[in-house]
């Protein structure tokens, strides 16, 4: 995890190959996932890429070996050093593949970062992780600028044709002057970096959907990890299928999705460069034929509400959900409309992919799933003791592919960290048969009146409800500073639906210490970098919008009914 912040200047070649410790076995992730490929089935499609204007090209994994062997020739010919960072921040393209793993080729430590993010947001992680290069795609050259200054910052390389921001401090250069300036260098990074198992590979950013995005550092297995687990043991890839993602590399969902697993077994990915939309999916689906599709449960529900044909999936052999918890209704709309098995999971950016998950042939609406083999699960009260089935707690996790922890976040790395085991933050309950099911994060798990309420739980009530695209339930005191349920809503296009309706609603279907005492509606909920709902950002809106002493529209009385 240390970085070489102080070393002496790069060399202009790769550094000798030093031994391996000893006990331990020379393992770079990118030959693995590419190398290892072009020299089997050189001529095999490792990617199918579409770009902004909906053109299509693709790649075979030799030519992608080549492409990031000549990348890594640049880097190191531009001075990049062993766990150096380069922030990327790109669109899905063949260059942001190509760039991580010439990353991962010269021991560099690449960190893809969202592209949704603001400029200020970009300059404070390329602060934060003392980035030396920035990598950027055309449609984010823009933010060339925002990182001028930037302490550790000495390159930025954009892949386009327009003429070239000015950043401040760095060189700028396109992605084909660059790649040119290290072609004489190409024979000294034929091979890999000499990294094993355990170095530093790459960061990843959390989503910051409780607050400050913090980067959690992963080793060069933990790739492997993830792919043989639960890509090769839940959802058994092979060599013919082809994975398209909706959740975009930059996210650890995503990234797992397009690359890792995919490049497992040499099977091919599909990359969009647009923005996710049911039109653009379903193109996807029907020019590509993939045969794993990923997405979250709010795209899930967008595809339900766009009207997109009850074949549309007719070529997909499994969809898998994570990100967030997968209502139960909607699991069934969803499943019942397209007749494709849906695979419902939860993964962090901690570690890295899904370790509980539904499995083919085994699923239960509401429930997330069993733990994926490989991985160890345990629900534990507030003072640490284990629960028994069917009683709420913290979940923890472990297994191999957890982050080594977070850079510079000591305090927090000790808290989420706890030796072998990692807190998730979420709240569930095990069934006596070993199915897991949310009950929502746990600082969003509300006491009202003295009675714990699930915020899921009435999401879930109020998601059935025709009217309603969207709902977020957090905790806002009232005048007495006392925590309670409000429903913070999105109704459907064309909806005219009241506040007072959707109570009425509640009323009929939730105990009384369960409903809202307020609903408030919102034209849109603000959603993280990866499109998680930003919970501590719509409590703060809720709040404002209840500053005026709105008053209570379903009084709580009693305890549960």
């Amino acid at each position: 995890m240390a970085t070489l912040d102080t070393a002496p200047p790069a060399p202009s070649a790769t550094p000798a190959p030093s031994p391996a410790s000893p006990g331990t076995e020379l393992f770079n992730a990118a030959e693995w996932l590419v190398t290892r490929n072009a020299r089997a089935t050189p001529d095999r499609r490792a990617i199918t890429a579409i770009d902004l204007d909906g053109s299509v090209r693709s790649l075979s994994y030799a030519e992608l070996d080549e492409a990031v062997r000549r990348f890594a020739a640049a880097l190191v010919a531009s001075g990049v050093r062993p766990e150096e960072r380069l922030l990327l921040c790109m669109g899905d393209t063949p260059e942001l593949l190509t760039a991580f793993l010439a990353g991962l080729h010269i021991g560099a430590v690449p960190v893809p970062v969202s592209t949704m993010l603001k400029p200020k947001d970009i300059a404070t992680l390329a602060t934060d992780s003392r980035a030396r290069m920035v990598v950027l795609t055309s449609e984010f050259a823009d933010l060339g600028s925002a990182v001028g200054g930037c302490r550790d910052l000495a390159d930025v390389v954009i892949f386009t044709d327009e003429p070239l921001p000015e950043v401040t401090g760095a060189r700028v250069r396109t992605w084909n002057a660059f790649v040119a300036a290290g072609e004489h260098l190409l024979d000294q990074v034929a091979e890999p970096y000499p990294t094993v198992a355990d170095s530093p590979a790459f960061w990843l950013y959390t989503s910051g959907t409780t607050g400050t995005p913090k980067g959690a550092m992963h080793r060069h297995g933990s790739l492997r990890d993830t792919a043989d687990t639960y890509a090769r043991d839940i959802l058994a890839i092979g060599p013919d299928d082809v994975a398209f993602s909706v959740a975009k590399f930059f996210f650890a969902y995503g990234l797992g999705n397009t690359l890792t697993f995919p490049f497992s077994v040499g099977a091919s990915t599909v990359l969009d460069r647009s923005r996710p939309s049911p039109a653009g999916t379903l193109r996807v689906l029907r020019d590509q034929r993939p045969t794993l599709f990923f997405a979250g449960p709010t795209y899930y529900a967008a595809l339900l509400a766009a009207g997109l044909p009850t074949d549309a999936f007719a070529g997909v052999r499994a969809c898998v959900s994570a990100g967030e918890a997968f209502p139960a209704a909607l699991f069934e709309r969803f499943t019942g409309t397209f007749g494709v098995e849906m695979l419902d999971g939860i993964g962090s950016t901690e570690m890295l992919h899904i370790f509980i998950s539904g499995r083919p042939g085994r699923t239960r609406a509401g429930s997330t799933g069993e733990i994926v083999p490989g991985y160890d699960a345990k629900i534990l009260d507030d003072d640490g003791a284990p629960v028994p089935d069917g009683t709420p707690g913290n979940l923890f996790v472990k297994g191999s592919s957890a982050a080594t922890g977070y850079w510079s976040r000591t305090d927090v790395t000790r808290r989420v960290f706890q030796g072998e085991w990692v807190r998730t933050g979420d709240t569930y309950v095990r069934s006596a048969d070993g199915f897991f099911s949310s009950l929502g994060r746990t600082d969003d798990i509300i006491k009202a009146g003295g009675i714990w309420v699930s915020p899921t739980e009435v999401e879930e009530r109020l998601r059935s409800h025709p009217q309603v695209a969207q709902v977020v339930v957090v905790s806002v005191p009232d005048e007495t500073d006392l925590d309670k349920p409000v429903a913070c809503v999105v109704l459907a296009p064309g909806s005219d639906a009241t506040e007072e309706d959707l109570v009425a609603f509640c009323r009929d279907g939730l105990a009384a210490f369960k409903r809202p005492r307020n609903i408030v509606l919102f034209e849109e909920l603000p959603t993280t970098a990866t499109g998680k709902l930003q919970r501590f950002r719509i409590r703060e809106l809720a709040i404002e919008r209840l500053g005026a002493a709105k008053p209570d529209l379903t009084p709580i009385t009693g305890g549960p009914a």
